[in-house]
């Protein structure tokens, strides 16, 4: 039992080591995301509510035909989700960098899961 633990740590430790930052900084969210409870965004299907953990990479004013519109793409480490909040041109803190969970029902828009105007809690910056 020993030797099996100390080669999966093994396995885990050259894993790391031969990573890159992109796969670790992955892990590090879903990490981080599965520890707040929420669910991973690959996990996620057309009418479930969900709650949604990672940090933004992309925020994006959008103007409409009568409404304007502010989307954020969402990343947790495994999937995308685009937040989209209707109805707004910025909001404080919704910026690309910043870590939130957000909750809101699972849409699909063009292929991709989408939540519409969600509730949203922005986390500390680090």
């Amino acid at each position: 039992m020993a030797t099996n633990e100390r080669t999966t740590g093994l396995r885990r430790f050259f894993e790391r080591l031969t990573a890159s930052a992109a796969e670790l900084d992955a892990q590090e969210l879903q990490r981080d995301s599965a520890k707040c409870g929420a669910v991973l965004a690959d996990q996620c299907s057309r009418g479930q509510v969900v709650s949604v953990s990672g940090r933004l990479r992309t925020v994006a004013y959008t103007p409409r035909t009568n409404l304007p519109t502010l989307e954020a793409d969402l990343y947790d480490g495994s999937d995308v989700v685009t937040l989209v909040f209707l109805g707004r041109r910025a909001i404080p803190g919704i910026e690309p960098g910043r870590q939130l969970t957000a909750r809101g029902r699972i849409a699909i828009r063009d292929d991709r899961k989408v939540i519409y105007n969600p509730f949203y809690e922005l986390e500390a910056p680090r």
